[in-house]
């Protein structure tokens, strides 16, 4: 099944990137767009259900604030509760993140199994970064959330760590940018790299589906395409929207 979910507002729905934590709506407001978001990815058939414990959210959400460097961020509030709801629904073991700049992008996927929002023990969580200060920075903020070391921030080019990483990939979340002017473009080569390794029923996520929609023809068609995934959503919930997949 392949389709796209638009929220009534996602168009006036706008943040300002410095302000990461300023709140935008009511909660109640929040909730209900996220939530009818899940109930599309339900529909869809990625998704089993759509509960998640709203409180822990909310413990997480509070942690990031108290917790770590955000120079800037395009992950809204919307996005962020999404984000940490499907990881809390789907409960990957094992998830990779590719792109992920001081680690927030990471942290709203991987705080459904670390932290104080965390809902169920996951076996390793990797964010990948390739630009050293970033990661180094990144690093420093999910040690100060996370001391058990499951979840982790490496050094590396996206599409070569998931081409070497030899085990199950239950979710793989897409934020990267390609060198040359290839931007998001470079999402399709990290899924390639990894597809064999993602089981069926596994998760793929990647942000930018909308104002990087020029960038992410050839992804969008992949991702769509019944002879390798079961179904594809393209959640627009903010201006930068969720394309959502299922293997």
């Amino acid at each position: 099944m392949f389709f796209t979910h638009r929220s009534d507002d996602w168009d006036r729905y706008l943040m300002e990137y410095a302000s990461p934590h300023r709140e935008l709506e009511s909660p109640e407001c929040e909730i209900a767009v996220v939530d009818a978001a899940l109930q599309a990815l339900c529909q869809a058939g990625i998704l089993p259900h759509i509960q998640y414990d709203t409180v822990k959210m909310l413990a997480h959400r509070q942690a990031v604030r108290e917790t770590f460097e955000i120079p800037w961020t395009a992950i809204t509030p919307r996005m962020q509760r999404l984000l940490y709801a499907i990881n809390a629904i789907v409960q990957p073991q094992q998830m990779i993140a590719a792109g992920i700049f001081c680690g927030n992008t990471f942290i709203s996927n991987a705080g459904a199994a670390v932290g104080p929002g965390a809902c169920y023990q996951a076996r390793q969580l990797l964010g990948v970064e390739i630009v050293p200060e970033e990661a180094a920075r990144a690093e420093r903020n999910v040690r100060r959330f996370d001391p058990t070391g499951v979840a982790r921030i490496i050094t590396a080019d996206a599409v070569r760590m998931v081409a070497e990483f030899t085990e199950p990939i239950h979710l793989l979340y897409l934020d990267a940018d390609g060198a040359g002017g290839r931007g998001k473009s470079v999402y399709q080569d990290i899924l390639e790299a990894g597809y064999d390794r993602i089981p069926r029923g596994g998760v793929i996520l990647a942000h930018n589906s909308v104002n990087c929609a020029e960038k992410l023809t050839q992804y969008l068609a992949y991702v769509r395409d019944p002879r390798y995934f079961h179904a594809s959503v393209n959640v627009v919930i903010d201006g930068e929207g969720l394309e959502v997949t299922a293997r």
